[in-house]
């Protein structure tokens, strides 16, 4: 005797079972073949850019082969010098250069304001991770201390400067100044500006890193007040930069063994590098804004975490 009500019992329970056997996820097409890779690289005016230029070229050229040789594809690596540190920083934050050079204070704030972005690598100074700033003035100058400096004007670089903003107002915070102890300060921009500014007498002293005083200074016209250290500069790619490119980027950096090229730029390598690696300037960066704000009325930028 036919039975329906039996029979489609019997299909909803097949039907059921047939639904609850997992199917296996389907495998992600692979991504096509690098054919051509074009970069650009992007680097703000420490000092002229004309140096600039001298300095990055070689070392670029260099990235470019290697890169092309690591990705198996042509690769052409263009520069770009951006006359401020915020310009540079917004292009890398819009994603206008692929990957740049930046101070750690420069990269904590592009890092504020687009997490997306990644580290490729930091820079070695003979086996350590740390280089140094200057606090000069003249050589001729009375100024002993940085209690010195008390009534006398200041001359900073850019306001996104590590050296030359946050870590110079660190120094003269820990001795109990702020901005509204000195007689005046500026932000003059590059480093070279600064030691000139300090030279001539415009102001009293002055932010630098060591190698602009280092070869700037030949005729002992400046005499350091303060050093104080500095963690290398990172290499940062943008948000959305493809990960093999990142990844061959990465690899040729560290990897670089051209002393000439990495002299050029003033440094003896490359190292791997992780956020962390910046949680102190970060950390000096807040404890900074004692200072008070900017000069010409400008409010103070907030630090990385605010």
């Amino acid at each position: 005797m036919f039975q329906p009500t039996l029979a489609c019992v019997c299909l909803v329970a097949v039907g059921s079972l047939v639904a609850q056997v997992p199917t296996a996820p389907a495998t992600p097409a692979p991504a096509p073949a690098l054919k051509q890779v074009d970069l650009t690289f992007g680097v703000y005016a420490t000092d002229l850019p004309t140096v600039v230029y001298r300095q990055f070229l070689p070392m670029l050229e260099v990235v470019q082969a290697e890169l092309g040789k690591s990705l198996e594809c042509p690769a052409s690596v263009e520069l770009r010098i951006f006359k401020t540190y915020e310009a540079a920083l917004d292009a890398l934050v819009q994603g206008t250069v692929d990957f740049v050079r930046f101070g750690p204070s420069s990269y904590l704030l592009a890092k504020e304001r687009r997490p997306e972005i990644s580290l490729l690598a930091m820079e070695d100074n003979d086996g350590e991770k740390i280089f140094q700033g200057v606090i000069v003035v003249r050589a001729n100058s009375p100024i002993k201390t940085l209690a010195d400096l008390r009534g006398r004007k200041f001359a900073f670089g850019d306001e996104n400067s590590t050296i030359g903003r946050y870590l110079a107002q660190l120094q003269l915070v820990n001795a109990g100044l702020a901005a509204s102890d000195l007689a005046g300060h500026a932000f003059l921009g590059r480093h070279d500006k600064v030691f000139t500014a300090v030279e001539v007498g415009d102001f009293d002293a002055g932010a630098v890193k060591e190698n602009t005083y280092d070869k700037m200074n030949k005729k002992g016209t400046l005499r350091e007040l303060v050093r104080f250290d500095n963690v290398t500069k990172p290499w940062v790619a943008r948000a959305g930069l493809d990960p093999r490119v990142a990844a061959g980027l990465r690899e040729v950096l560290i990897g670089m063994q051209d002393r000439t090229t990495l002299k050029d730029v003033g440094i003896t390598g490359f190292r791997s590098v992780k956020d962390a690696d910046y949680e102190s300037i970060r950390l000096a960066m807040r404890a900074a804004e004692k200072f008070a704000a900017p000069a010409q009325g400008k409010p103070a930028r907030p630090a990385p975490g605010k």
